[in-house]
């Protein structure tokens, strides 16, 4: 097995580029397997929900037959409209849940983009592939808000005054469209 220099052993062939790399790696790996994990969690509630939504169908149906003065027939239909609404509500959730998947890929294939341009001699000290790199970085964002912390971030903005803009644009977002936003 052949031997590599790190920060624990470093030798002549020791490199802060190649040490840059592996922790970008560490953070990229985290953030795939934390994705993944999430994936089949949500998934196994996803399939739950849809079948607790057919079965209060059923339920439902089966209420609809009993007489029409029946008291217990009112009161079951109250609770089962009630749990499609919290069924419905929850599927909203998941959305947001979605969305959070969407901006952890994000970052997972910026950071491994990051270290593969760190990671090249002929890139690293090249201002335009830097710019190069950003721009496909922005070109990604799906939302608005996205778009303004990376750019106030690049402007030279602090991360806690991007995130308040960012938040200020989804706070507008939400108000104009008096939804949530999808993606």
């Amino acid at each position: 097995m052949a031997q590599f220099s790190n920060a624990d052993r470093p030798d002549l062939d020791w490199s802060q580029v190649r040490e840059t790399v592996r922790l970008l790696t560490v953070s990229v790996a985290q953030v795939e397997n934390s994705m993944k994990h999430g994936d089949n969690s949500v998934a196994t509630l996803t399939g739950s929900f849809a079948i607790m939504a057919e079965q209060l169908l059923a339920i439902q149906n089966a209420i609809q037959t009993m007489p029409e003065d029946s008291d217990s027939k009112a009161t079951a239909l109250k609770h089962c409209f009630a749990a499609t609404n919290t069924i419905s509500s929850t599927v909203v959730a998941f959305q947001f849940y979605d969305r959070l998947q969407q901006c952890l890929a994000h970052v997972s294939k910026s950071l491994t983009g990051l270290s593969e341009l760190v990671e090249d001699p002929a890139r690293l000290y090249n201002p335009m592939e830097w710019r190069k790199f950003q721009l496909e970085i922005r070109n990604r964002y799906t939302m608005e808000s996205e778009r303004v912390m990376f750019d106030a971030i690049l402007a030279g903005k602090g991360m806690d005054e991007a995130i308040s803009l960012a938040s200020k644009v989804v706070c507008n977002e939400i108000v104009d469209e008096d939804d949530i936003e999808l993606f």
